[in-house]
């Protein structure tokens, strides 16, 4: 009988899985899919020879991360590749801005554009860049954080710091504003914003969109070479060593239980797992259907409020070579916000919360570039995802129809690019669902981020990974500091495990 059982072999069950490891306990990790790795996977989606990252694809937040920084995994053949630039931002003009990992060079692209834009996004970035560990303690820590705002107080100092923290509520297009003077300079900086859910013009952006911004300069957004499943492979390789156990094609359907006290994991097929510790890394819709009852009336209560974010569809392209962008710089990023200025921005994002845009933001990945490794010879990969309403994203007409439109809008900023199109594979929601349960109505990012859930995910509690079932510990995005790949949650959700049973 295991020690400990993780229910989903995710970064974050892997995560808490290795800590737990670590701690002594005999821990089994049981996923519901065929491998390990949640939405962190690599597959030849279109093509032979063509290896596409199925969900996720850059990591900003990863090589952050004091969780997955401390781990030994480059012992696992895990490699980080940097492109040239982090980000790029074309305009119709054929006119770009980049983000570069170095602070003045960006500035300086961003002065191209309008004398002083750069020199201002310096000014105000460079004292947090410096206090860059204090900020990344405060972002990807457990709840409540405690070190790295004491950090931050003492590197960045009292008014910085509050202004860090009067920043939370604030919309990106308000800070955008007071910035900088160009409308496309202000395009550049929402567009990080669009990695989660937050609009712009929607309280809590001006964090998400700053915080990764900031991550561009103090760390990069790189990808591992060969693409996401390294890191998966290298964290079951840990866990393996450590003597941990990953259990594939074992769906948990209960979290079993006496007199209020955990008890293990029903299994599909009707196996059961006997264990005193169970770690979910599931959204709150699932771990109510796991536990029902035995979780108690106000908690059960408050998980059912919890919000899931915009519906996504993804579509990946086999390319027989680079996607040609007018702005010759644009072929340095790993990452391209296509949409154009920021008046199509903003109406762009705003229609996508009821209709399918005509010329959607889209977010493009085209991580061939810096790693040829993921093509044949002379070919590349790439792809791209929008957000909207799930139910919009769904039927057979509708999203061929925006497919449609997210390469025309590609077209625009790279004309000929339809033409290096050898194959295309694209997922709506309910496609992403049903290869990740918990990618939910297609929701990437593990519950939306809207002000409400930016702080207390899944809801209010001075520990939100310790749920009423004795035992019982929930380790998804669905709490703090919420997704992206990092383990922080389920690393917080394994050290709160591990506090109380020394108590």
């Amino acid at each position: 009988m295991p020690d400990a059982v993780v229910i989903g072999s995710g970064p974050n069950g892997l995560a808490a899985a290795i800590r737990l490891a670590e701690a002594g306990r005999d821990v089994v990790v049981l996923e519901a899919s065929d491998r390990p790795g949640g939405a962190v996977r690599t597959e030849e989606l279109t093509l032979p020879g063509f290896h596409h990252d199925t969900f996720s694809s850059v990591y900003p937040a990863a090589v952050a991360s004091p969780v997955i920084r401390r781990l030994p995994l480059d012992r696992y053949g895990l490699e980080w590749v940097h492109p040239e630039a982090c980000m790029a931002h074309p305009f119709p003009d054929g006119s770009a801005a980049l983000l570069y990992r170095d602070l003045h060079r960006t500035a300086s692209g961003l002065d191209a554009l309008h004398a002083g834009d750069g020199e201002r996004w310096a000014g105000f970035a460079a004292p947090y860049l410096e206090a860059s560990d204090a900020v990344r303690h405060t972002m990807l820590a457990g709840f409540p954080p405690v070190r790295g705002p004491l950090e931050l107080l003492r590197d960045a100092g009292p008014l910085r710091t509050l202004a860090f923290a009067a920043g939370l509520p604030a919309p990106a297009t308000r800070l955008a504003r007071r910035l900088f003077h160009d409308e496309r300079t202000r395009a550049w900086f929402y567009g990080p914003a669009m990695h989660g859910d937050t609009p712009p013009h929607s309280p809590g952006s001006a964090i998400a969109a700053f915080y990764l911004t900031l991550l561009g300069h103090a760390v990069g957004w790189p990808s591992p070479r060969g693409g996401a499943g390294a890191i998966a492979a290298a964290l079951v390789a840990h866990l393996e060593a450590l003597g941990g156990e990953v259990r594939c094609d074992a769906r948990a359907t209960a979290v079993t239980s006496a007199h209020g006290h955990v008890t293990g994991v029903r299994v599909a097929g009707g196996e059961h797992v006997a264990a005193r510790t169970v770690v979910a890394t599931v959204l709150p819709g699932a771990l109510l259907d796991l536990a029902g009852d035995a979780l108690g009336g106000w908690y059960a209560a408050g998980l059912r409020h919890f919000r899931i974010g915009q519906g996504t569809i993804k579509v990946d392209w086999a390319l027989d070579g680079p996607i040609p962008w007018t702005n010759a710089d644009v072929r340095q990023a790993g990452t391209v916000h296509v949409v154009g200025g920021e008046t199509a921005f903003l109406d762009a994002v705003k229609t996508s919360e009821e209709h399918l845009p005509d010329r959607p933001f889209v977010l493009l990945g085209q991580q061939s570039l810096a790693d040829p490794s993921r093509a044949p010879a002379g070919c590349h990969t790439a792809w791209a995802y929008t957000h909207a309403p799930a139910d919009l994203l769904d039927p057979a007409g509708p999203r061929a129809a925006h497919v449609d439109r997210v390469e025309a809008q590609v077209e625009r900023f790279a004309p000929g690019f339809r033409e290096r199109i050898l194959a295309r594979h694209v997922m709506g929601p309910a496609d992403l669902e049903a290869r990740d349960a918990n990618l939910v109505r297609g929701d990437i990012g593990g519950g939306s981020y809207r002000l409400r859930q930016l702080v207390f995910r899944p809801l209010p509690k001075l520990d939100p990974y310790r749920t009423p079932l004795d035992g019982l510990y929930l380790g998804s995005a669905a709490t703090f500091p919420g997704g992206a790949v990092h383990g922080v949650p389920g690393d917080a959700a394994a050290r709160s495990a591990l506090r109380h049973d020394r108590r």
